[in-house]
């Protein structure tokens, strides 16, 4: 569930971290792009988080409630990579429980914008990659989704990947082409690439958009706990209750 991966990412937010550490952490993040997306939305559910408890004292009163049932779920004399403070033990432990332990009720129904963040493309990273590819990358990393959706049918003529087929989709989501977005995730969702979860994701994100909020519920439900943006499916679940 990348609990050490989440230590991390808070240490680095907290400034816990030595400079060397710092140094390391951040060069992870300029040659990893996946660490880097986590990383985002991370940073993004924090702020959620800190946009939730506006007062100090409730603060506390979470991270205390939340310390206590963490360490009741995590062996504490199980050795660790990284020495754990109490508040770390709830980072580690919100991939699985964080937003399921959260004290308070919220009458807002959640927003799409809210849990929306479309993570970058690097195709042209790779060596096989083309004009036409580069082109497309550029647009989508733009915001110009319109402008990419074109480009992806183009180069999915002769490129038919699931990477391509998960940003054309994405790319279709922002233009405001819902069914075709979706039938692009279905597709995904019933393969087994590594964008199988991030389709069923995105199919869930869909159903927010349209306020089918019970069918967004259903399919948040089939998404497993190893997925890599997990703690924000048990954020949007917790909202949706």
């Amino acid at each position: 569930m990348n609990e050490e991966r989440y230590i991390l990412f808070d240490q680095y937010l907290q400034n816990e971290m030595t400079v060397e550490e710092r140094n390391s952490f951040e060069k992870q993040l300029a040659e990893d792009p996946e660490l880097a997306a986590a990383f985002e939305t991370f940073k993004a559910v924090n702020l959620q988080l800190e946009t939730k408890f506006e007062y100090e004292q409730e603060r506390e009163a979470f991270k205390e409630n939340l310390t206590k049932i963490s360490d009741k779920h995590f062996n504490a004399d199980k050795p660790k990579v990284i020495p754990l403070k109490p508040w770390h033990y709830g980072v580690a432990a919100s991939a699985l429980i964080l937003i399921g332990l959260l004290l308070y009720n919220y009458n807002q129904n959640p927003a799409f914008e809210d849990f929306n963040h479309p993570e970058q493309a690097y195709f042209t990273e790779r060596s096989d990659a083309n004009a036409t590819l580069k082109e497309a990358e550029t647009a989508y990393n733009s915001g110009e989704y319109k402008k990419a959706v074109p480009l992806f049918e183009s180069i999915l003529k002769t490129n038919d990947t699931p990477e391509i087929q998960y940003f054309y989709g994405v790319s279709l989501l922002e233009a405001n082409k819902t069914q075709k977005a979706e039938n692009v995730f279905n597709t995904l969702k019933s393969g087994t690439s590594v964008y199988k979860d991030k389709a069923t994701w995105n199919l869930a994100l869909i159903k927010l958009k349209q306020r089918d909020y019970k069918a967004c519920k259903e399919i948040l439900l089939t998404i497993p706990e190893d997925f890599e943006d997990y703690v924000e499916v048990q954020i949007l679940l917790k909202e949706l209750e």
